[in-house]
């Protein structure tokens, strides 16, 4: 399988740049610009590339790097930013793996989420 199709959105302290996936344009802006804000300030916080995507299963991976010569990039605060990120956005990476299974991998919606305000 094609890894960039799997990659949500992105972003680098190296290029100064954000990128996302026009595949999950169907997203509602609120969302997309959510994710921006945060890929922008991870990467302001501890350096390197941060990404979002999805397993094969459809789970939320998040994915931070450095160049190798990257004396600034915070590997130990990379890791905590992450977990800090996943259990504040847990939320939001659940909504995200459910319209990944959805919307990309064809699969049915369940009607436990759709039935969920009860």
């Amino acid at each position: 399988m094609d890894t960039s199709k799997n990659i949500l959105c992105g972003a680098s302290s190296y290029e100064q740049k954000y990128y996302f996936n026009k595949e999950f344009d169907r997203l509602p802006e609120s969302v997309k610009d959510e994710l921006h804000i945060m890929s922008v300030l991870f990467t302001e916080e501890v350096g390197g590339t941060f990404m979002i995507g999805f397993d094969d299963d459809g789970h939320v991976i998040i994915i931070t790097d450095a160049d190798e010569g990257d004396l600034l990039y915070d590997e130990i605060g990379a890791g905590l930013m992450v977990k800090e990120v996943q259990k504040r956005k847990g939320e939001l990476f659940e909504s995200l793996e459910a319209f990944y299974r959805a919307f990309i991998l064809g699969e049915p919606i369940d009607e436990r989420l759709l039935n969920s305000e009860e």
